[in-house]
């Protein structure tokens, strides 16, 4: 099978921003400090947001108020995309762990574009492709994978091994409490396997946590 023309890649790789461009009306641009919130589980959907900065957590709440992290987003990730297919209400929290810059896009903004702008269209497209194989993949790590993988693979995931493929890779230092909601455990099992894996030379704090992610990879995950 022939591979696809640099070029085409080029295209299909654009950043969000690049592409966003070509939305002139209900296109705004915020700022969102350190542990503010974007919208609140229960919000009225109207838009769809694009993350061109910082750190963004979506989080999730039962009914007798157990919080689970559903997911860590950065740059180029985007979140709030339940509007474009009619979800009335929002059925997550998501909120800022650092100083973040977002693109805010409202729904019927966001439609129109992705009906008359084929690149984005595409790059869209393939970006929902890539998260519900995650999805799938995060799914089956809850359900055959003991706690201490499953924290390996969100400590992985955090440092994007597979976009930039770096020995050590640096992220935003995390509570144990995050981490754990995370992974599906208790603050004090991740804080055995943190420091047992900080031992073991696979993470390091220098201000932020750094991952040694192929270290990280083959002590833990291919054990």
């Amino acid at each position: 099978m022939a591979r696809p023309k640099k070029a085409q890649s080029e295209d299909i790789d654009a950043h969000f921003a690049v592409l966003l461009k070509g939305i002139t009306a209900g296109k705004s641009i915020l700022t969102v400090k350190k542990g503010g919130r974007i919208f609140s589980q229960g919000d009225r959907t109207d838009a769809i947001y694009f993350v061109e900065s910082g750190k963004v957590k979506i989080s999730v709440v039962s009914t007798r108020g157990k919080e689970a992290v559903l997911a860590i987003l950065g740059g180029r990730d985007f979140f709030g995309e339940g509007c474009l297919v009619g979800q009335p209400l929002r059925i997550s929290t998501a909120t800022a762990l650092e100083s973040s810059a977002l693109f805010r896009v409202e729904t019927q903004a966001m439609l129109q574009a992705l009906t008359s702008q084929p690149r984005l269209n595409e790059r869209f497209i393939a970006s929902l492709l890539t998260r519900n194989i995650n999805l799938e993949e995060d799914l089956c790590d809850q359900l055959f994978n003991h706690s201490e993988k499953r924290l390996a693979r969100v400590l992985l995931k955090l440092a994007r091994l597979r976009q930039h493929g770096t020995s050590g890779a640096s992220i935003p230092m995390l509570s144990h409490e995050t981490l754990a909601e995370m992974v599906g455990t208790t603050r004090s099992r991740i804080t055995h396997f943190m420091n047992k894996f900080r031992k073991m030379g696979l993470i390091d704090y220098n201000g932020k946590l750094i991952v040694r992610t192929e270290l990280l990879t083959d002590v833990v995950l291919h054990d």
